[in-house]
């Protein structure tokens, strides 16, 4: 099949390629080339949230809209696979290409930039895709938020079953939409991950099916495009590529070995697509390394903890729950210590950035009274207040540069 390349990403349509398709190559450079400059997320279009929606729309659910344009590319799909590659940014795909030609080949002939919503962080981009909503409307604002009321900081990636899940994110997923409208719906992720409450806020409405590699989870994801005959959607999380950028930083051994299994894994997938599905690619944030020169470490600082009451976010982008009275305090102090390394703003400025999309009055308290946005490679770590580890990590994200809010979005028909 010969691959239509895609137009640049303020056009909506997507190109589409099968097997042939694949090749050695590299993406051209599509919006921001300097990877630390700000980009904001275009949410309505050309962003995350608007991925399953325009599955949907793909596989006929009445009332999606396909707001990526890939309905004219895609006709005839009835199977809808969707894989989320944890930290594969658009900028990241020129590294990763000499490891991974099939991801090289896809990006640079049926690719396009996306943007992730704000934060740039793995909780918050799993609920904008699978709700279709914008980080404010959904609830999932970062990383670690406050518990509002409360002292307690809630991390995402380890919540359990407080707050209740479907109350802390009240939005429909696009899952239980498609499974109303008589969708088979399949989530493929870790085992250990059923669930969680981050799953059952991003993914509740789909049969979840147990994965432990990269192997299993190609297997699973094509077992369910092939049964039955009806229309089916299946969503797919692969974690590694994140993990080993954390551990080792970008292009580190650990994240070329990492990089090679995202490859075999594209592979698989774009080979075994039935002749009537089709495979969106696309990812939750970018990574950049954060040099040990360009950390500020918030324990170490008696100006930076003064007035602070909880301190929530990630070392990219922090949330400053302040005593009462002291947000100009914090803010001057910040704003004297971190200098161009950051961008510290109070709750309501941060807010009518358009950062988050709209937020509603009960989504308020969990953003910090203020939100510090880290430029550059600068990071705000805190090591006596989090886990060690957090502070010993070597790529980030969570901020707003392109290298951390661009991903891409690949499609594939069979």
């Amino acid at each position: 099949m010969t691959p239509v390349v895609p137009p640049p990403a303020e056009e909506p349509p997507a190109g589409l390629a099968g097997p042939a398709g694949r090749g050695a190559g590299v993406p051209p450079p599509r919006g921001p080339v300097d990877p630390l400059a700000p980009v904001p997320p275009r949410y309505g279009g050309a962003s995350l949230a608007d991925v399953l929606p325009s599955a949907l729309a793909v596989l006929g659910v009445p009332g999606a809209v396909d707001l990526l344009g890939l309905t004219p590319a895609l006709a005839g799909v009835r199977r809808v696979a969707v894989l989320l590659v944890d930290g594969l940014g658009w900028h990241q795909i020129p590294t990763a290409a000499p490891h991974a030609p099939t991801l090289a080949g896809l990006a640079a002939t049926v690719g396009r930039p996306l943007t992730c919503g704000f934060p740039s962080t793995t909780p918050t981009s799993l609920v904008t895709l699978g709700t279709g909503a914008a980080p404010g409307a959904h609830g999932v604002l970062g990383f670690r938020v406050r518990v509002p009321d409360t002292d307690r900081v809630l991390s995402h990636i380890e919540w359990t079953g407080d707050p209740e899940p479907l109350r802390w994110q009240p939005v429909a997923t696009q899952l239980e939409r498609a499974r109303a409208a008589g969708v088979a719906v399949t989530v493929v992720s870790r085992p250990e991950y059923a669930g969680s409450g981050l799953t059952l806020a991003a993914n509740r409405g789909g049969d979840y099916r147990g994965a432990a590699d990269a192997d299993a989870l190609a297997t699973a994801m094509l077992a369910a495009l092939h049964a039955g005959t009806g229309p089916a959607l299946v969503s797919g999380y692969h974690p590694d590529l994140d993990r080993h950028g954390h551990l080792s930083g970008v292009d580190s051994p650990p994240w070329r070995a990492a990089a090679t299994v995202v490859d075999a894994l594209l592979a698989r997938l774009v080979d075994g697509l039935p002749p009537d599905a089709a495979l969106l690619v696309t990812a939750d944030h970018g990574q950049l390394d954060v040099p040990q020169a360009d950390r500020i470490d918030f324990d170490a600082d008696d100006r930076l903890r003064a007035g602070v009451r909880v301190l929530a976010g990630e070392p990219r982008v922090r949330y400053l729950h302040v005593a009462p009275g002291a947000a100009d305090d914090v803010v001057a102090a910040w704003e004297a210590v971190l200098g161009d390394a950051a961008r510290v703003l109070r709750r309501e400025e941060a807010v009518a950035t358009g950062w988050f999309g709209p937020v509603p009055e009960a989504h308020l308290g969990r953003i910090g009274d203020v939100v510090v946005v880290c430029r550059g490679t600068s990071a705000v770590v805190a090591t006596r207040s989090e886990h060690p580890m957090d502070a010993r990590l070597v790529a980030y994200h969570g901020s707003d540069t392109a290298a951390e809010m661009t991903i891409p979005l690949l499609v594939v028909r069979g």
